[in-house]
């Protein structure tokens, strides 16, 4: 009978283990590029979007009703939602068909800033925001430390911030709209290293199953989420309105 402590049956030959790890590396790298790739599309498209809608007839009439305008906020809500509770049950044509048409009308419902503050205003805004994902997603990414804990404090705070945006909907208060943008700003910067590790341990899971694909496609629309937060508060805390 073979004993199971002995090496010679037990130990794994050098060579094969680095070809394992450099075969899991690469597969990795594969998937977060799949993630970023998606990510900087959906970015890319809501931007194109946002620039032709607010340079139509049709579209300033919409944004000019205010029915329509609320309308157009609550339709990405919906894509998200069923985005979140159909995953399992779509299929990865549909998430990904799903993942699109969020971003296009993310870029209808954020057309409206680009009437709202300036040109410059929001380029800076799109610049800084774009450097702080860079930088802390990377963060995420490579750090050894578990971000697990800050990322469950993180969320509970969305929540606080969402309840201090409806009270300040009534107050109007401009210096709570100040602390409200420069916390947004701060919360959504340390999700993006959260959930970028988050996205890298998921691919543990999902590696070689079914779920990959469809794992990558929910993986980019969180990092759109934090990248296009981070940005819309970054622009309400440093933009200049037109007059």
């Amino acid at each position: 009978m073979a004993n199971w402590s002995d090496p010679r049956m037990t130990a794994v030959p050098r060579a094969a283990t680095g070809a394992r790890d450099a075969a899991f590396d690469a597969g990795l790298r594969s998937y977060m590029l799949s993630v970023y790739n998606y990510m900087a599309s959906g970015v890319l498209l809501t931007g194109i979007v946002a620039m032709l809608f607010v340079n139509t007839t049709f579209g300033l009439s919409l944004l000019a009703n205010p029915a329509a305008r609320l309308i157009l906020m609550l339709a990405p809500l919906g894509v998200v939602l069923a985005m979140s509770f159909g995953v399992n049950r779509f299929s990865e044509g549909t998430i990904k068909t799903l993942f699109w048409s969020y971003a296009v009308l993310m870029g209808v419902s954020l057309s409206s800033i680009l009437l709202v503050y300036t040109g410059s205003s929001v380029a800076q805004a799109f610049f800084a925001a774009a450097v702080g994902f860079g930088s802390l997603s990377l963060y995420g990414y490579t750090t050894k430390r578990d971000l697990a804990p800050f990322g469950a404090f993180m969320m509970m705070a969305v929540f606080g911030l969402i309840a201090a945006m409806v009270i300040n909907m009534f107050v109007k208060s401009t210096g709570m709209e100040l602390i409200i943008s420069g916390v947004g700003v701060l919360l959504f910067a340390g999700l993006t290293a959260f959930d970028t590790q988050r996205i890298k341990s998921n691919y543990f899971a999902v590696r070689g199953t079914e779920f990959y694909g469809k794992s990558a496609v929910m993986g980019a629309l969180t990092l759109y989420l934090d990248f296009i937060n981070m940005f819309l508060f970054l622009l309400r805390f440093m933009g200049n309105q037109r007059n």
